[in-house]
């Protein structure tokens, strides 16, 4: 049942080979949430047809993967949503190519990815890995890693069909959940946008919505305390907030918490992803247009982001990925208080409060010219920058624990070597991929059995990558020559990194076993 009546969203996908058949099996999941249909075109063909299309009716959002999601960001009027694997899907394929092949190739489209390499480390697995950017590259890549003797190759829909047809097993990188992620994401960016199209909802009796509650930003170490104490004290101002911090540290979280703490709470809340929309779109997208601003723009114009904020709260996401262009713009509703819409001559009055954030340096963007100096001091009123989760580890039991109760799993506990070994991660993918982790629990662990308790072993099955040191963690806990016997802290550090195991934690200590014990006892 809708809320509020309101209508599907509707989304296209767009893939070819066996992708298509992934996202069929997976959308009648989706009944009754969304209208999905799917096209079975690729890179111009499918810019033709959903161009010829888009003369007649519409979709709210474009789904799409790999090298073909890439050629349309550009060149369609539409949002693009990107399936996109994470690391628990790199794993299901590489385990899958493993009944093919010891050897093993893997070609990603844009950039190689890290996780491979960690996988190839700990599992001691031969992989080759490669990246293309066009088709054609794409094929010389699946050619040369079958001639040095890869018997199965990971890849896009693309490459994997090559590798078929190459007479070597291809195996898909992408699976049903990553698929299912995507939708989630995509139903959310249609409703978001057409909730802020609709305008502000002036309804003084209605609340600040949940998601918006200081109380989302759990846990008790120190780091946590203030970052709550800051959202109360800028929550009621009304000037400027930058958020930085890096991948996956909660910053959007946090905007909502500043919206929720202000006067503007009852108001919209508008969040744009500067980085995830095409450049050609984020123009329109963000100041809206005019009525025959360009061809095949909506008869009436469009009401932008920026004014459907009018009254509440504009998080502008990943900042520092605005093209220069918008950026200019932008200063001047910053300035002036008004948008000027694509196409038209009469600027619009706009009452919004703007928070933005960046997990990257603007200073740094600042001197190299790719981000204007006037327009970083304009942001840079009030700050928050939000520590890592490494800086905080304490907090993660709490947070995995609130995780895993709202991934439906229930009331669970963390067994002492299970909790060592969540300490001592060193979690490169901050809250994030904690929550992530708290998701693949609970799909897996009760497909084996009832979960009241989670172990050390249990964790190591379906997280590998916690057993595994980040060299600079254990870079940070080894001795220096010279040096006597290290602090307790050190001491107690490499215990739980070590999960308890002696042996481990002295060679990370840098001493023998024996030294270690006589450290232990003496203290």
């Amino acid at each position: 049942m809708q809320l509020n009546d309101a209508p599907l969203p509707t989304i296209w996908t767009v893939s070819v080979t066996r992708l298509s058949s992934l996202m069929r099996e997976v959308t009648p999941e989706f009944d009754g949430r969304a209208h999905i249909e799917t096209i079975d075109l690729g890179f111009e063909e499918a810019v033709t047809h959903i161009r010829e299309r888009l003369r007649s009716e519409d979709c709210d959002v474009v789904l799409s993967a790999g090298s073909n999601g890439e050629y349309l960001r550009n060149r369609i009027d539409k949002p693009i949503v990107l399936v996109r694997p994470d690391g628990f899907d790199l794993m299901q394929a590489l385990t899958r190519a493993r009944r093919h092949s010891d050897r093993i190739g893997v070609v990603t489209y844009g950039s190689e990815l890290p996780a491979f390499s960690a996988f190839k480390q700990q599992f001691g697995l031969q992989i080759e890995q490669r990246s293309y950017t066009n088709t054609e590259e794409a094929r010389d890549l699946v050619a040369e890693l079958i001639s040095i003797g890869c018997g199965a190759i990971v890849g896009t829909g693309y490459v994997s069909e090559l590798a078929d047809r190459s007479g070597v097993a291809g195996i898909l990188m992408y699976s049903p959940d990553a698929i299912r992620r995507a939708f989630e994401q995509a139903i959310d960016l249609a409703r978001m946008l057409s909730a802020a199209r609709a305008g502000p909802r002036r309804d003084p009796a209605v609340t600040a919505d949940a998601r918006y509650s200081l109380r989302r930003l759990i846990g008790n170490s120190e780091p946590m305390v203030a970052l709550r104490d800051q959202v109360r004290l800028y929550g009621a101002s009304d000037r400027t907030v930058l958020i930085s911090g890096e991948t996956g540290t909660g910053k959007e979280l946090v905007a909502q918490a500043l919206h929720g703490a202000s006067p503007r709470r009852a108001a919209p809340f508008v969040a744009v992803n500067c980085g995830a929309i095409a450049e050609s779109l984020l123009e329109s997208e963000l100041f809206g247009y005019a009525d025959g601003a360009f061809t095949g723009s909506r008869r009436g114009g469009r009401v932008g982001l920026i004014e459907a904020a009018n009254g509440g709260t504009l998080f502008l996401d990943e900042i520092g990925e605005m093209p220069l262009p918008l950026q200019t713009r932008l200063l001047r509703v910053l300035e002036e208080r008004e948008v000027l819409r694509v196409g038209s001559v009469r600027p619009t009055p706009v009452d919004v409060r703007v928070i933005a954030a960046t997990h990257r340096e603007l200073d740094g963007l600042v001197a190299e010219g790719r981000f204007r100096r006037d327009l970083y001091y304009r942001l840079n009123v009030l700050r928050l920058a939000l520590a890592p989760l490494r800086e905080h580890a304490e907090d993660v039991p709490l947070l995995l624990m609130g995780f895993l109760r709202a991934a439906g799993a229930g009331a669970m506990v963390i067994d002492e070597p299970a909790r060592a070994l969540l300490l001592g991660h060193s979690w490169p993918g901050n809250v994030r991929e904690l929550r992530n982790l708290a998701e693949r629990i609970a799909v897996l662990v009760p497909a084996q059995s009832p979960l009241s308790a989670l172990t050390r072993p249990l964790l190591l099955r379906y997280a590998p990558e916690l057993g595994t040191v980040a060299p600079a963690v254990a870079e940070a806990l080894r001795a220096p020559k010279g040096r006597h016997r290290p602090d307790a802290a050190s001491i107690e550090r490499a215990l739980q990194v070590s999960g308890g195991d002696r042996a481990k934690a002295a060679q990370m200590l840098g001493v023998s076993r024996t030294t270690l014990w006589r450290w232990l006892n003496a203290s």
